[in-house]
């Protein structure tokens, strides 16, 4: 059967590719050959710029801006040579440095296929790769997060006069303005987005067990920790010296950690939007042509929400395993990580169809107004908690009780709640203050936040 939209395994590469396909060019097979090729490449021309390293001469500006094409410029089609080398060679990273030789070849350069993959392991250039591929996947994935936290202080500014009843345990309680839910949010999201930017990216290329043994043993004039450093910091990575055959995958598993905390709050705003669509707080601008149900046509389904919801489980779901999998290692190496550092764009590619989703579902929705003052216009019963706090001020005995008896489980109306005030002994402009506060007007600083 032929790979298509229809029949491709993963909803990723079918249903959903038009929606994440900014993804594709850095997390698929193709993008990990360019990766690798942009860290095979650099570190041959960093062996010709380096003096102490006298077996190769720097090798011209000329070709080393015409070595840089074949990972700048790398086509599919070219990339499925390097597939074509790999089904003979049964090795990924080998099969980029044949590649490579043939690139050489042809340019009449093959003198310098020794030093293509010079004093390498795999993972040298793995580990670089995959850096250099994660880095660039956040840097396409923060535009998408910053436009969502611009939609929520903007939905925070709109609706900041906007009073609603509250609810805690699911029962009315003391109320607040939409906009200050909003804002919530977006003070825990930009939380979350502050963090990425100290995240760090880490890389080594310190050989087989990382300790640079045959580097040392066949050009020991060269000091290659520090030459290390500087080829993996000019990368753009931040350098760890300190490592077995393979870069541990602790800043990793921080970002990881870091994703599926911002994706946690995101699936709880979903959630919180959900209900506030289904008791009619915000109603769904339709759209033409949409169906919500194949057999009740009024409805129109927050199904905007509950994709969000459900692709960013996925997606945090995938990121914990590789966060509590990829810094585990037996001894020097073993391969586990491998197969599973393949999925890092199957987590990210979830992550982003709930961000975009959940930014559709903001774009549909209208604050249905009428019924907010509606339910606050009966909810005189919200307004006990502002009594018995002053009554508790003026040194009224008994203040709490006093008010769970007059409100608990009853039905209590501005008439009742006057008589009792009428009662206390309160000073007449404190009694005055009582009866004029009203439940929409009862929002201590939620419009100011």
């Amino acid at each position: 059967m032929t790979l298509s939209n229809l029949t491709a395994l993963s909803p990723l590469d079918g249903r959903y590719q038009s929606k994440i396909s900014d993804l594709s060019p850095i997390f698929s097979e193709y993008g990990l050959i360019r990766f690798r090729l942009t860290v095979e490449i650099e570190w041959l021309i960093a062996l010709g710029q380096e003096p102490q390293f006298t077996s190769l001469a720097p090798l011209g500006s000329e070709l080393e801006e015409d070595l840089r094409g074949l990972y700048r410029q790398i086509t599919p089609e070219e990339a499925a040579r390097v597939k074509e080398i790999e089904a003979t060679t049964n090795h990924d990273v080998k099969a980029v440095e044949y590649w490579i030789g043939e690139a050489l070849e042809s340019r009449g350069r093959g003198d310098l296929k020794p030093f293509v993959h010079f004093a390498c392991t795999s993972e040298d250039i793995n580990n670089l790769a995959y850096g250099l591929m994660v880095k660039e996947g956040m840097l396409a994935l923060m535009p998408v997060l910053e436009d969502l936290l611009a939609q929520f202080e903007a939905k925070a500014e709109e609706y900041r006069h906007a009073p609603m009843m509250c609810r805690t345990h699911g029962q009315p309680a003391t109320p607040s303005t939409m906009g200050k839910e909003f804002k919530n949010v977006a003070a825990r999201f930009a939380r979350q987005l502050g963090q990425f930017e100290r995240q760090e990216y880490l890389g080594k290329i310190n050989g087989a067990v990382g300790n640079f043994n045959a580097h040392r043993v066949s050009c020991p004039e060269v000091d290659w920790r520090d030459f290390a450093q500087r080829f993996v910091t000019g990368l753009g990575l931040t350098y760890n010296p300190y490592t077995t055959q393979i870069e541990p995958h602790d800043y990793l598993a921080e970002l990881f950690h870091n994703l599926i905390r911002l994706q946690v709050i995101l699936i709880d705003f979903s959630r919180d939007l959900w209900g506030y669509i289904s008791n009619e707080a915000f109603i769904q601008v339709p759209v033409a042509g949409e169906v919500g149900s194949s057999t009740m046509p009024h409805k129109v389904n927050p199904i905007d929400f509950e994709n969000a919801e459900g692709n960013l489980g996925l997606s945090n779901a995938l990121l914990d395993h590789l966060a509590q999998k990829l810094p585990i290692s037996r001894w020097q190496r073993d391969l586990t990580d491998s197969t599973v550092l393949r999925n890092i764009g199957v987590g990210f590619g979830y992550g982003l169809l709930g961000y975009r989703s959940l930014a559709k579902g903001l774009g549909k929705l209208k604050l249905n107004q009428p019924k907010l003052d509606q339910e606050l216009g009966g909810a005189w019963l919200l307004l006990g908690e502002a009594l018995q706090t002053v009554m508790r001020r003026y040194g009224v005995p008994g203040a709490y009780e006093k008010l769970k008896e007059l409100t608990r489980g009853k039905q209590v109306g501005a008439a009742e709640l006057a008589a009792f005030i009428d009662d206390l002994e309160l000073p007449d402009p404190v009694k005055a203050q009582l009866k004029a506060l009203r439940p929409e007007t009862y929002l201590g600083y939620a419009q100011e936040f």
